[in-house]
């Protein structure tokens, strides 16, 4: 019982986490003059346009994983390093500002003591946990096209490797070798949004309710 009321938190905030993520990139993508991904459809908040199988089973398994790339064309941009490095970061740079909102939102139902802020905590893990393992530097993630933009070579590096990248990246999290560092990061992230929440929302600063204990 308790895995399927945790899928039940999961599944709906791993769709959301995948739509934000590929949203973002293909509107940058189309904001820069590339309309590729309007005619591919996937400008749209159907998250089924965006799922990648292995990444969305890693999701469910590690609270980590990838979205199907979407499809730009990088001809259509005035600046293409530019433009490429701005559309890359655009996901996981959504995916942060989802997590955000969780947590914001979570605050807020903490406060009135609502169960239902277990959802939001699980949509912000979600989010920030796409975010930064799309910040890897290996392909198809989002981190390896902003790497071969600043350092000359990695491209053709990463051409090597990107038809053995999945597996690698599944390996990496079957034998947790990537865990220790990206829930570093993770942790030290929704630590300080955390503490901005409880700033903006002063949490611990007024009573939880009239007559009762502070926080």
């Amino acid at each position: 019982m308790a895995y399927i009321r945790e899928l039940l938190y999961t599944i709906p905030a791993i769709l959301i986490a995948i739509t934000a993520h590929e949203f973002a990139h293909g509107y940058v993508s189309y904001r820069l003059g590339d309309p590729t991904p309007k005619r591919e459809g996937r400008l749209t908040l159907n998250p089924f346009a965006h799922l990648d199988f292995w990444g969305t089973i890693c999701l469910l398994l590690f609270r980590m994983g990838w979205a199907k790339p979407v499809r730009i064309n990088t001809a259509y941009y005035k600046n293409r390093k530019k433009g490429i490095i701005l559309v890359s970061l655009a996901g996981p740079c959504m995916n942060y500002l989802v997590g955000f909102l969780g947590m914001l939102l979570y605050g807020v139902f903490y406060q009135n003591g609502s169960s239902i802020m277990l959802w939001f905590y699980y949509l912000a893990v979600i989010n920030i946990g796409l975010g930064t393992f799309n910040l890897i530097p290996l392909p198809p993630l989002d981190g390896s096209k902003v790497l071969q933009e600043l350092i000359p070579g990695a491209g053709r590096f990463f051409a090597k490797i990107r038809r053995y990248a999945p597996l690698i990246l599944v390996l990496c999290l079957v034998t947790g070798l990537l865990w220790t560092p990206i829930n570093y990061v993770n942790t030290g992230i929704l630590n300080g949004m955390w503490s901005l929440v409880k700033k903006i929302l002063r949490i611990g600063i007024f009573p939880y309710r009239a007559g009762s204990s502070y926080l």
